[in-house]
């Protein structure tokens, strides 16, 4: 299953958010960089559709993987995968943080995850399996790899984030759009969307306690995923495919 939470714009509507976003500080040189985006908002208004086209190029591609795997093993990897484009505010805040100009061109070089796609495997060596059969296909360009299952970050925070390039073919041209996919199991992702409710939403004067508590939840998580791993591997023969597992 794919849930695609992104929403299309017309290029009105996207001009509106942009005139919104000047009205922060009109007298603000962040209000006159954005100003200049209203003069070229078809572009933002192709640029968006652009990474939009590269969601659905792998989507599309690991939805092929995930069948293809279950009627080789009798099981699908992929539980499901969440889609979605960054916003327009999104965007904009992220390009503040970095100081970097607020044009298309500067926006392509140097923000990498306006397409993400979050893909929930059941068990842990699925993580591994799905990035090894997506990476192998020939239109996809490996760019970037972080391990933060077998290095977690410091929170306890678990999961494989990949940044590729892929073709989207259009009527005049093709160009490759970098997406930003993480991989995860199902324990790793209700982990992590606890973590994030904690950090944005928790007002509490527990809020450190809670930190340490969901940290030492992440290494439990772990040691049962690595049993409920071995148990599963009875179960599968994965003899066939040409990944060590362990």
């Amino acid at each position: 299953m794919i849930l695609y939470r992104n929403t299309n714009l017309s290029i009105d509507e996207l001009k509106d958010r942009l005139e919104n976003q000047a009205l922060f500080d009109p007298d603000s040189s962040q209000a006159l960089d954005t100003k200049e985006l209203l003069s070229n908002v078809t572009g933002w208004f192709e640029t968006q559709q652009l990474y939009n086209g590269a969601l659905k190029e792998i989507s599309t591609k690991l939805e092929i993987l995930d069948e293809e795997f279950q009627m080789n093993y009798t099981y699908n990897p992929i539980h499901h995968m969440e889609c979605r484009l960054k916003s327009m505010h999104s965007i904009i805040e992220k390009m503040n943080r970095l100081h970097i100009q607020k044009t298309i061109p500067s926006m392509r070089e140097h923000i990498t995850d306006i397409s993400g796609i979050r893909v929930i495997c059941r068990y842990l060596h699925d993580v591994y399996i799905i990035e090894k059969m997506l990476l192998a296909q020939d239109d996809v360009t490996f760019i970037r790899r972080r391990d933060y299952i077998q290095e977690p970050k410091e929170s306890g925070y678990r999961s494989l984030h990949l940044l590729v390039k892929v073709p989207v073919f259009l009527s005049k041209r093709k160009e490759s759009v970098p997406v930003e996919i993480q991989l995860r199991t199902i324990p790793m992702d209700y982990w992590a969307s606890l973590e994030h409710d904690l950090q944005y939403k928790n007002t509490s004067k527990d809020k450190e306690i809670h930190h340490k508590e969901l940290k030492a939840c992440a290494q439990s998580l772990a040691e049962i995923e690595e049993t409920m791993q071995g148990i599963h591997r009875a179960t599968v023969n994965l003899e066939n495919f040409s990944l060590p597992l362990s």
